[in-house]
Order: structure tokens, then sequence, then C-alpha cells
């Protein structure tokens, strides 16, 4: 592991150590894909103590996105791509929503109230962004600059899990391809997953842009005229590193030869 931007840990920012936001693996691969997991971590700094939740609620998809970064570690290896991955969980801040959105700070997630997210003063959600979003998101920024000078980096890539169940609605997908604007890359992935017959392909399910679930890819990728992709996997597939492993060599062929086009 190499860079890791620094986010304040304890209850005076300024004052107390730090703990990474972002850390960096793989940072001289040579793939043209940038890997991103922004819900790699059910971490809760100190400071946050269990923000009112049991260790149950804690081990749940609300506060991070299970075996995803299981998944983008192993595509990281086996695409030679550098991967960024978050430290700390969503329920501190959401860091794949633009932080001036209410749903940043989630008070309820699914139908889990956040005891140690009700009624923050404008003081707490201030230094939450700088601890947090503003590390992680300026991580990204000083990785990526330098690569794109050098023509290295063509698309953004970010790793993602969903519940099998939601509201007690079943989601019939076993994958999810999230676009935009630009359909490059996903429509290429998903003309490989479709070679497969038993596989059910979401195009912008079980979200879409549309749902402001696209924030890091509309700051990273698209505003620099990357290609996004962003890759939802149900997470009873991906909770063992067998299944982790077995979801990375699947996608990473499809990757690579996608990133070739672009």
């Amino acid at each position: 592991m190499a860079h890791a931007s620094r986010m304040a840990a304890g209850q005076e920012p300024a004052t107390q150590a730090a703990e990474p936001a972002a850390l960096l693996e793989n940072p001289q691969g040579r793939s043209p894909i940038l890997l991103i997991c922004e819900h790699a971590s059910r971490h809760l700094p100190d400071r946050y103590g269990t923000l009112g939740l049991t260790p149950e609620q804690l081990e749940s998809h609300i506060a991070w996105d299970p075996g995803a970064l299981g998944v983008a570690k192993e595509l990281s290896r086996l695409l030679d791509a550098p991967l960024i991955h978050a430290t700390v969980s969503r329920l501190v801040l959401d860091l794949n929503r633009d932080p001036s959105a209410p749903d940043s700070i989630w008070t309820l997630s699914e139908r889990t109230s956040i005891p140690g997210n009700q009624n923050l003063d404008p003081a707490e959600r201030a230094c939450r962004v700088r601890e947090v979003y503003d590390a992680f998101h300026g991580a990204v920024d000083l990785f990526i600059e330098p690569r794109l000078r050098a023509g290295q980096t063509r698309s953004i890539v970010s790793i993602h899990s969903f519940t099998p169940v939601y509201r007690d609605v079943p989601r019939p997908w076993q994958i999810g391809l999230i676009y935009d604007h630009d359909a490059r890359f996903a429509l290429s992935v998903e003309a490989g997953l479709r070679k497969d017959p038993a596989l059910n392909v979401g195009m912008n399910e079980p979200y879409s842009p549309a749902d402001r679930v696209f924030h890091t890819l509309e700051r990273h990728a698209e505003r620099r005229g990357l290609a996004p992709l962003m890759i939802e996997i149900r997470n009873d597939l991906i909770r063992t590193e067998d299944g982790q492993a077995s979801w990375a060599h699947r996608l990473a062929p499809l990757l690579r030869e996608g990133a070739q086009t672009l």
C-alpha cells in the first residue's frame, strides 16, 4: 500500500491523531482503469462510538457494501489496476453523495434509525465533510491528475454490492451496471455478461443516476471525459472469498476488453 490521505479521528480534529480516509493499492498499476470502492469499510472512528447501533446492525449492509472490497482487490490484481478504497463506514458520511445532500449523512437507512446521526449541528456536518469527504475525494484527485497527464487512465470503475431484499422487495438481478450519459463501457460489459443465459443483468438496476448514486463518477470521471461504470453485485453472491474471486474472474476479461475500445 502506498499513499493514504488523512482524516481526523479524535474528538478535536485539529489536535488528535489521524486515520486515513482513503487507501491506495497498486499505485503503479498499468491498466487504463482506476478502481474505486467507496463503501469498502464498516469501520467507525473512535469518536463516533457505535452511533447508537448494535453490533449486528454495524455488520449489515447499512454500514458498508459487504464483499465489494474483496472483489475490487482481486480485480486490481487481475487487471493490474490501481485501487482507491475508503476506510470509514458510510454511516459517518456517504462518499458517493454530494456532501450538501440531506442523505450524505443518513438518519434512516432502510428501516433502521441511526441515533448518532440525528439532529447534527452545522459544525459537526462540516467536520465530517472535511475529515471524510474532502480527504477521500482529494486523495482521488491527487492520484488521478498525474496519470491523466501521462495518458495512463481512460476509465473509472466503482465497485459496490447490494442487498438481495430491500424493504421486503426481492431484487432478481445478480449484477447491475449503472451508467449515465456515457454508456460505452456499460454496454460493452453487458454484452459479455449476457453470453451467460443464467445471469440476470440489470441495466441501471437496482439503482440509477436518478437515485443520486453516481456522484463519485460524475465528479471524477464524467467531468474529465473518462468512461464511467458503476458495478453492483448482489451481496449474497460475494460474502465469501471464493465468491469474490469468482466474480472478479468473471468481470476482469470483460473490463479489460471494454477498456481497449475506449
